[in-house]
């Protein structure tokens, strides 16, 4: 039976109840561990530098076909005695590069190029583990942020396809009889490339991380589209450029020409078409894919400018400033690039080519995402 309420109640003495608007309704379910799962990109992000300059320090060595097999696991354990050491140079003696090009080494000399390729493969492994162990922490634990573990996932399926194209690449010169002393260029223009892409998804993911969730929706509202659309263009000039030096790597081309601006003497190399069927020269004449590697980077430096400028009008500070970083990375760059080639591609010059090209590869991505995801500043910080 329902009570008679006094016809002056007091309205302190109801007892009401209010509804408390929520806030950071978008982030709820989609937070996760994003600062935890950042940090761990981060490591990966460094172990997956430090492994692209081993790589060119590898490469640099003709240090990449020590190790004529593939072992995933068995392989990770080095020579521990004599033996052991005798067996594995014996493998390497029966391949072309040390019959052709090395046979002058002696056991020794053969330590220091399997040491640079075992420390190659192993630095691949720790990636690996690196990778697993916090991916299935943080999938265990159910700390991944919403929609994010499609992309985690993608970093290891690629970190396995490397490691797989690795050795595609390797067992390219691991031969006998055929007079090949490297490994084909076009494949570790391949894997050189998924390591940069790899790097890509990485940066990209820990610039995302770094702010919350509402925050770039909020952010994307205001995006440059112009400016994002040159920056994506400059991104995969870049990285075409980064496939061409491979080529130049491949085949020692940077240690064929070292004059600059000319080429032995003219503006187009003698004999750039001297290999039969003409389109091996485009991939094999190191005379034509020095020359396009040095024309690609003019052109790529034409159209940095032209980005640069369009960035230098955006409305965000902190864009602007990261137009100009990459500017001045790419500036650099290409005075390093002259000096590579004046130096015949000596093994200190050519490491900083490669690493510069790693930080420039950031810096246009960190550009891009601010494009995409400007940052506001009050009238006071701009």
């Amino acid at each position: 039976m329902a009570t008679k309420r006094k016809l002056f109640e007091d309205v302190g003495e109801a007892q009401t109840t209010r509804t408390v608007a929520k806030t950071g309704v978008i982030d709820a379910g989609r937070g996760g561990a994003r600062g935890a799962i950042r940090i761990w990109l981060m490591i990966l992000f460094a172990l997956v530098c430090v492994m692209i300059l081993v790589g060119g320090a590898t490469r640099l060595t003709d240090s990449g076909l020590s190790i004529t097999e593939w072992n995933p696991f068995s392989g990770a354990m080095p020579p521990l005695d004599a033996a052991a050491w005798a067996s594995e140079f014996e493998k390497y003696q029966q391949i072309d590069e040390f019959r052709l090009q090395n046979s002058w080494m002696e056991l020794s000399d053969f330590k220091t190029i399997y040491w640079w390729e075992w420390g190659h493969r192993q630095l691949g492994r720790v990636i690996g583990l690196v990778w697993a162990i916090g991916f299935f922490w943080f999938l265990a634990r159910r700390q991944i942020p919403t929609g994010w573990t499609p992309k985690l996932l993608l970093l290891g399926a690629l970190g396995g396809l490397q490691g797989a194209i690795g050795w595609w690449m390797v067992s390219s010169g691991v031969t006998a009889g055929t007079a090949t002393t490297d490994v084909a260029s076009t494949r570790l223009a391949v894997h050189l490339g998924l390591a940069f892409a790899i790097l890509g998804l990485i940066t990209w993911n820990v610039l995302s991380l770094g702010r919350p969730e509402r925050d770039l929706m909020q952010a994307r509202r205001n995006k440059d589209a112009k400016l994002y659309g040159l920056s994506t263009g400059l991104l995969h000039f870049a990285f075409l450029q980064i496939l061409i030096g491979a080529l130049v790597a491949g085949i020692d081309a940077g240690r064929t020409y070292t004059d600059w601006p000319l080429m032995a003497g003219q503006f187009f190399p003698p004999q750039a078409f001297a290999i039969e069927p003409m389109w091996r020269n485009f991939i094999e004449n190191p005379g034509l894919v020095q020359f396009i590697h040095r024309m690609t980077g003019y052109a790529l430096l034409a159209f940095g400018i032209v980005v640069w400028l369009r960035g230098r009008k955006s409305a965000h500070p902190r864009t602007r400033f990261a137009f100009n970083a990459v500017m001045a990375g790419m500036a650099l760059q290409v005075v390093v690039g002259i000096t590579t080639v004046l130096y015949e591609a000596a093994v200190p010059v050519a490491m900083v080519h490669q690493g510069l090209a790693v930080v420039l590869w950031v810096l246009i991505l960190r550009a891009r995402h601010l494009s995409l995801y400007p940052i506001s500043t009050s009238l006071r910080g701009a």
